[in-house]
């Protein structure tokens, strides 16, 4: 069994226009976001072995902001390929994950894409379509080794905006 936490990056700031899309920072509520996602995952014991990241100063704010709530150190490993990668290059990334629990952070529109070709039924939250700032799934698979998932084959187990967390 493998298990995958998809988290889209929590809010990022627009206050610099010159500042280029790739090191644009967490604004205020996207910290505060990360912070409750990561209480709201250390809670149901959903804790990444390993972490697969976006090399985008976004996506790397939104672990440093979950990863104080986490038992352990899970490994981060930064991805450019899933710098606005689609679903194709994310599942070739995730085909290489080595631990049992992974988490990847990504950007829409991708991540989007990505999470309804992953799960067989997708979460009932009217959130996943749109999978806004922060929003997570947590996805079981029947496999034995992460090179053998497929699109449809992931099982839903929760779903969460950060709004929805109650602290």
């Amino acid at each position: 069994m493998k298990r995958l936490i998809l988290t889209r990056h929590a809010k990022s700031s627009w206050d610099d226009p010159a500042t280029p899309d790739h090191d644009r920072p967490l604004n205020e509520r996207g910290k505060a976001a990360a912070a409750d996602l990561g209480q709201w995952l250390a809670s149901r014991d959903y804790v990444p072995g390993e972490v697969l990241c976006s090399d985008a100063l976004r996506t790397r704010k939104t672990f440093s902001g979950i990863a104080p709530a986490l038992p352990g150190a899970p490994v981060l490993e930064l991805k450019p390929a899933l710098y606005h990668a689609g679903p194709d290059v994310m599942m070739a990334v995730l085909r290489h994950a080595k631990a049992d629990v992974v988490m990847m952070i990504g950007h829409n529109p991708g991540i989007a894409e990505f999470a309804a070709r992953l799960v067989a039924h997708p979460p009932s939250n009217p959130e996943f379509a749109r999978y806004p700032t922060g929003a997570t799934l947590v996805a079981d698979f029947d496999v034995a080794d992460w090179g053998q998932v497929t699109f449809g084959s992931g099982v839903t187990v929760d779903f969460i905006v950060p709004r929805e967390i109650v602290v």
